[in-house]
């Protein structure tokens, strides 16, 4: 396909979901030879959008056109079968089926016949499929729940690639993969692009999305704001254009007074586990202690043993002087967490907002020792939507109908309700937009002043240097430095510690 052809166009989509109008006669092209960008608020219509054109959902109106033909696929199979493959933000594998199962899901019949399936050929496909994205030594019949988030993620980028997609479609899968794994989706879309492939590269972060794509198009409220050619990307304009105002120039923090009390919140006293040596730290109350470092050292698996979720091998956490058991003795003694893993293990899917955010709160709500009166589940989710601004049709829909953003604001609605007084917040702001963003670090600041501790986990080194009073940078799953909050700290301070 040559460069710059016209691969899809999309004209007047309109995709309503009950009274809410998701998508509002937007029209758009996407062309080969080009990486497009799509940015907006969390509810803007980007991922609606992608899920109409990857077929998830079927628009409400308007028409697609792929390669001049009318396009208006089903399913994803279909969707694949056309050469137009999607990567989702969250996870998009099955646990219990090995790794060249989930790949070639729904497509078994094509490696034999009358029910049977001739798995050696399936193996060899799938390793081939692996071959693409460097993944020559990971053994195809394992199952999917043995590998971490980013193995997984590089599985479905090679199922995408496997298919050999005319337009690849790029879900926020970046903001899940370590600084490794970002570069090397980057450089497969180079590749496509080079190849004369379309693709559409749907993130939060900006200033990727300037480096990487060709032109960038803004959805707001479930309109096409604009589509900005690269050599007119100018960040406070873009920003202008997802939010409808102004942004504050400030994101993070502008102080610099450090914690609040010398008083101790949680010690942690020489803990080992797997992946971490010998660790001990204090979080002390009113203050937001960071840990960063590459994918792999230690720190995600820190924050479970923290949150109580996880048993150390040796050492012990204290609580308040008491040795911490489990997650149930974490949440009894107001320690909340919320998981890099938002959808898999902080929130259930297929319940409810108000569900979701009243099972923290129950032990607050209960009366009599176990009654729960229902128009007090109602008033609590009520006043956590309101206090949050989360988008939403009713305290009644789905979570697993909710975006990102608003999704991450539950979970911090779920630590709020149930008063927890010490949150670990593990990639806290993974998959939102700027202004989302904006929200919850003041959020977190207000809660540092209010005399809680805060643990923020991430692999965003602006995001820790921007939010913590002190960082406590880990390698190999051992702690190599700790930095004070300082105007002079830089990137470049702290990245020599984590490589």
């Amino acid at each position: 396909m040559e460069s710059n052809t016209l691969v899809l166009e999309i004209k007047d989509i309109v995709k309503r979901f009950g009274e809410v109008t998701a998508l509002n006669q937007v029209s758009l092209q996407v062309r080969g030879g080009e990486i497009q960008g799509l940015i907006g608020e969390n509810g803007s219509g980007k991922s609606t959008l992608s899920s109409i054109i990857s077929g998830i959902h079927q628009a409400s109106s308007g028409e697609m056109y792929l390669k001049g033909k009318v396009y208006s696929p089903k399913s994803p199979l279909e969707a694949r079968d056309k050469h137009i493959s999607m990567i989702v933000q969250e996870k998009d594998t099955i646990d219990m089926l090995s790794v060249a199962e989930n790949i070639f899901l729904g497509k078994e019949g094509s490696f034999g016949g009358f029910g049977l399936v001739n798995r050696g050929k399936m193996i060899k496909e799938a390793e081939k499929a692996l071959a693409m994205v460097g993944l020559t030594e990971l053994d195809v019949t394992v199952p999917a729940f043995s590998l971490n988030f980013e193995i997984r993620k590089m599985v479905e980028i090679a199922k995408a690639l496997y298919y050999q997609p005319e337009v690849l479609i790029v879900d926020e899968t970046t903001t899940a993969l370590s600084q490794d794994g970002r570069e090397k989706i980057h450089g497969i879309m180079r590749q496509l692009r080079k190849e004369g492939k379309a693709v559409l590269f749907i993130s939060h972060d900006l200033p990727e999305l300037m480096e990487v794509c060709d032109c960038l198009t803004v959805l707001r409220d479930g309109n096409l704001i604009d589509t900005i050619i690269k050599e007119n990307f100018n960040e406070a304009y873009i920003k202008k254009a997802m939010v409808g105002r102004t942004l504050a120039e400030h994101l993070y923090r502008t102080d610099y007074e450090g914690r609040l009390s010398s008083k101790s919140a949680v010690k942690v006293e020489n803990v080992t586990a797997e992946g971490i040596e010998d660790i001990s730290f204090t979080l002390h109350e009113g203050e937001i202690l960071g840990f960063g470092g590459l994918s792999g050292c230690g720190i995600h698996e820190l924050g479970q043993i923290v949150a109580g979720l996880r048993k150390a091998q040796k050492g012990r956490v204290l609580v308040a002087g008491e040795t911490l058991r489990s997650i149930r003795h974490a949440n009894r003694m107001k320690v909340g967490y919320i998981s890099k893993n938002r959808d898999t293990e902080t929130l259930i899917m297929n319940e409810s907002i108000q569900d979701n955010l009243s099972i923290s709160a129950w032990n607050l709500l209960k009366k009599f020792k176990f009654l729960v009166f229902p128009w007090e589940e109602k008033k609590f989710a009520e006043e956590q939507i309101r206090l949050l601004s989360i988008k939403c049709t009713s305290r009644k829909q789905l979570i697993r109908e909710l975006s990102g953003g608003n999704k991450q604001k539950v979970s911090f609605g779920k630590l709020i309700g149930n008063h927890s007084k010490i949150l670990i917040l593990d990639s806290p702001t993974r998959g939102v937009d700027v202004g989302v963003k904006t929200t919850m670090y003041s959020l977190i600041h207000d809660m540092k002043k209010k005399g809680y501790a805060v643990l923020i986990i991430s692999e965003e080194l602006p995001e820790l240097i921007g939010m913590c009073d002190r960082i406590l940078i880990l390698k190999n799953g051992c702690i190599t430095k700790e930095f004070h909050r300082s105007e002079s700290l830089k990137d470049t301070d702290v990245i020599e510690y984590m490589i």
